[in-house]
């Protein structure tokens, strides 16, 4: 086969990634946990072996470093491959913080390796995504995924590891984006100013392991609030190696200290509600699936676009 596409789901990180052991290979320096999310997508298509090398993303060309990523990222499939033509499209903002590189590359790597005539395992596939984008090797299953640091220079033990199905527990995140826009920094390179300049990042680091340890057990539990309470405080632990960064890394619109402040409310008013947030300005609230209508209303009023998600499934293969 020389033509395949494939659909990937983004992933939201519950216990959080930010800062890397190896920045080549995307090898992390925490261990994490994620979520798949449904409705959220990106399909990819590649043919392998086309007339020139051609990149899209929704329907245009990327900037020529985005496309010089996609094609690092093909060379690493066979550094002997022919020209390819990759077209991907997503049904939700890019770039934005909502973790589009993550289903981006997850898509990528399982079409193109399938284009390429290669039957990877799932555990390769997440290794071969990881080094597209970190956060990519937790797509590749539905549901709850571990992401291990590892200990290998070469990162052969750092992939996903599925933990819970993605319909194993009854539960939504609701996503308030405030601002579609691109961020302002990128990823690798403000979890590179965090490693070097903030003096909370040795902190971050050496607590990671246990709010990972404490998510498991509420999942295993199936306990909503201690999943909660943790994944919010993973969250603000790793804004505030962003904060404290020179210079800061200041992520937030106003919109999402409005949506931050009314989680807070919806709390108080006895409303299971836990915010999370990557680098971006976007706020996802993780809450009880009967919940989730009532949040997506309260939050409208402070976004430009409320979606509900609800856990989604494994990256697949499409005709």
């Amino acid at each position: 086969m020389t033509h395949a596409t494939a659909i990937a789901h983004p992933n939201i990180a519950l216990v959080k990634y930010w800062g890397k052991r190896n920045v080549r290979l995307n090898l992390p320096a925490v261990s994490s946990l994620s979520l798949t999310l449904s409705h959220y997508r990106t399909q990819t298509e590649v043919r392998w072996d086309a007339p020139r090398d051609v990149v899209t993303l929704n329907g245009h060309p990327p900037s020529k470093a985005q496309a010089a990523r996609v094609f690092a990222f093909l060379d690493r499939i066979d550094g002997a491959r022919p020209p390819c033509a990759v077209h991907s499209d997503n049904n939700f903002p890019a770039g934005a913080g909502l973790a589009s590189s993550a289903s981006g590359f997850a898509a990528l790597a399982l079409a193109a390796t399938t284009a390429a005539g290669q039957a990877l395992d799932l555990t390769a596939l997440s290794v071969l995504a990881r080094q597209g984008s970190g956060s990519a090797c937790r797509s590749l299953w539905g549901g709850f995924v571990e992401w291990r640091r590892g200990e290998e220079e070469d990162g052969t033990d750092s992939h996903g590891i599925p933990l819970e199905g993605a319909d194993d527990w009854d539960i939504a995140m609701v996503a308030a984006v405030v601002h579609e826009g691109p961020k302002p920094v990128g990823s690798t390179a403000g979890m590179e100013r965090s490693r070097e300049t903030s003096p909370y990042y040795g902190e971050w680091v050496q607590g990671a392991d246990a709010d990972l340890q404490e998510a498991k057990a509420a999942i295993r539990a199936r306990d909503l609030q201690r999943l909660g309470e943790v994944m919010e405080s993973s969250t603000y632990k790793m804004h505030a190696t962003m904060h404290t960064s020179r210079p800061p890394l200041l992520y937030w619109h106003p919109g999402t200290v409005q949506i931050l402040h009314e989680v807070a409310s919806m709390r108080a008013d006895g409303l299971g509600a836990w915010s999370t947030m990557d680098a971006g300005p976007q706020v996802k609230v993780l809450c009880a699936r009967t919940d989730a209508p009532q949040i997506a209303r309260r939050l409208t009023p402070h976004a430009t676009r409320v979606d509900v998600l609800v856990p989604g499934g494994p990256a697949r293969l499409v005709p």
